[in-house]
């Protein structure tokens, strides 16, 4: 029971910090710099994602020893494409307003390289449950990113946060922020501030574990000496 609590804690720890999809390993960036100059959009955008790693995973787990190694690739994307197409007709059924605003980047979710991946890397090779977890928490730090990089866009770009206005009439936006280049940049920003306060924190922990080291070293000599 410790086992698998443990595996679960870990693994939703690598999707939203340690391997975070886009801030760690620089996947998905067309729908992230697409769907982020506002945290609606973004929450869309990320929990239709979500989903499909989900239940693709799921689906491509339990289906693995079935499938032929030679038309693996085809058959991940025929199952994710199912998926997509019923998120697709949910969010038009029920959020039509926001299934309008993120337009064509619904149906590319099928040849989002995140979900590929992870069915290709993980779904592919584990049980069911396990690879229906690691669609959740690769989604969660997918959709994490958006909401980070869309919060900062909004927020000095139109000064409002999912619509509500928080400076008032007499804030000036940054509209370069909400434009094309200024998504390019603050991505770039966010992705080196993660990766410097990771370097940071890794040092940390070397450091740390250097001196427990040395004394381990020391207490083994005393015992040869001895």
């Amino acid at each position: 029971m410790m086992k698998k609590k443990g595996f679960f804690l870990s693994h939703l720890k690598e999707g939203i910090l340690d391997k975070n999809p886009v801030l760690v390993q620089l996947i998905g960036m067309c729908p992230t710099l697409a769907t982020t100059d506002s945290v609606s959009k973004a929450i869309g955008m990320g929990l239709a994602a979500t989903a499909v790693l989900a239940f693709s995973n799921l689906f491509i787990s339990l289906l693995r020893k079935f499938i032929p190694k030679q038309v693996r690739i085809a058959s991940y994307i025929v199952i994710i494409s199912g998926f997509v197409t019923a998120v697709e007709m949910l969010m038009n059924a029920y959020l039509p307003s926001l299934y309008e605003s993120l337009g064509i980047f619904i149906p590319l979710i099928v040849v989002n390289c995140i979900i590929l991946a992870r069915a290709e890397s993980f779904a592919s090779k584990n049980p069911a449950l396990p690879s229906l977890w690691d669609g959740v928490c690769m989604g969660l730090g997918f959709t994490f990113a958006l909401i980070l990089l869309a919060t900062v866009r909004e927020v000095f770009g139109y000064g409002t946060f999912c619509g509500v206005s928080i400076f008032g009439s007499s804030y000036t936006p940054i509209s370069f922020l909400v434009s094309a280049p200024g998504a390019f940049i603050m991505l770039g920003t966010l992705i080196a501030t993660v990766g410097k306060i990771r370097s940071m924190s890794e040092k940390k922990a070397r450091q740390k574990a250097k001196p427990e080291k040395t004394v381990e070293c020391e207490k083994k000599e005393v015992e040869i000496n001895g």
